[in-house]
């Protein structure tokens, strides 16, 4: 089969490797779709994966057409979307809940072989079937919807709270969409692209600029949601919090970014900070929601490329060209 193969930091090719075999619990998947994410560049950078070579492609869905031999939960010809998330489920973390914390956390596209493949494997627990009236080339909107939906369970958010959100590629868009469906009483959106903000400005947002210098608040805004994993960002979204919000780190930033933070300011007006990781007991709900049409494909993907083109598409990517880039091999 074809896949693309991170060899090296920096270094991407599209190859010829071996099928791969379905174990016993496994489902063979031949891939109708797979998104681009900022954790394939870092991946390109040399982060997050332990090793390289990997294909990479952790956002993915298509037609099973293979089971291993103790699979009866699914069928040949079912379509799937595939949650990437691998588990020890013996670690600390796992015995209280906290899968995305494992000690020995995998994923599919990350540390094992994903999706950037004319197939991939991923173990029949890990798939969620797909209703009948869903195109499974849009699918592989629904793990990084899974993403946003475990950063809007830390969140606990309370009704009529004001809500800001640095960032309108994908993954701000997804907050958008769900901040509008929890109670908020306006969300604001940042981007210093103005394409991406004009997406913002159709899906509902309540006000758009490229700075939160250009937004009138008296209070600051109850909820901050970085979701750039940008130093600068994420400074100045810490510094427009409001007294008893909350700021959540919601984007991947690289390991060498920093910040500074206020210890005095947010012990005395109760600010929270706190991170979303992955994916945690949300990707089935994401599914759910996708299917009842939380999302509009066609406004989320940009551009369907082939899979000989993944290269081409990780550089379009990375110059923050379009929304969400799809692989479809």
């Amino acid at each position: 089969m074809r896949a693309a193969i991170i060899e090296s930091p920096g270094k991407v090719s599209v190859e010829t490797v071996p099928d791969p075999t379905p174990g016993r619990r496994d489902v063979l998947v031949k891939v109708a779709a797979c998104g681009l994410c900022g954790t394939d560049l870092h991946i390109l950078q040399g982060e997050f994966a332990p090793t390289l070579p990997i294909v990479p492609g952790h956002e993915f869905a298509g037609e099973i057409v293979a089971l291993g031999s103790d699979v009866t939960e699914l069928a040949v010809g079912d379509k799937v979307a595939v949650d990437p998330s691998l588990y020890c489920h013996e670690c600390h973390y796992c015995r209280i809940g906290r899968g995305n914390l494992c000690e020995r956390w995998n994923a599919i596209g990350v540390s094992k072989p994903g999706g950037a493949a004319e197939f991939a494997l991923a173990p029949v627990a890990n798939c969620v079937k797909l209703p009948d009236h869903i195109d499974v080339h849009d699918a592989a909107l629904i793990e990084p919807l899974s993403c946003a939906v475990r950063g809007y369970d830390v969140l606990n958010s309370t009704l009529g709270a004001q809500v800001l959100i640095y960032g309108s590629g994908t993954m701000g868009l997804m907050m958008l969409e769900l901040a509008k469906r929890t109670g908020a009483a306006c969300v604001d959106m940042l981007d210093v692209n103005p394409e991406r903000l004009t997406t913002a400005v159709k899906l509902g947002c309540s006000r758009s600029a490229s700075s939160a210098d250009e937004l009138e608040t008296v209070r600051g805004w109850d909820v901050v949601v970085d979701a750039t994993g940008n130093a600068g960002a994420i400074q100045d979204g810490l510094g427009r919090v409001a007294k008893g919000g909350t700021f959540l780190q919601f984007g991947v930033a690289d390991y060498a970014t920093t910040a500074v933070i206020e210890p005095y300011k947010i012990y005395n007006q109760e600010i929270t900070i706190t991170g979303s990781m992955a994916v945690l007991h949300s990707y089935e709900r994401a599914a759910a929601l996708f299917a009842s049409g939380v999302l509009d494909p066609a406004v989320f993907i940009s551009d369907r490329m082939p899979l000989e083109e993944y290269p081409r598409a990780l550089d379009r990517f990375k110059a923050g060209q379009g929304r969400k880039i799809v692989i479809e091999p």
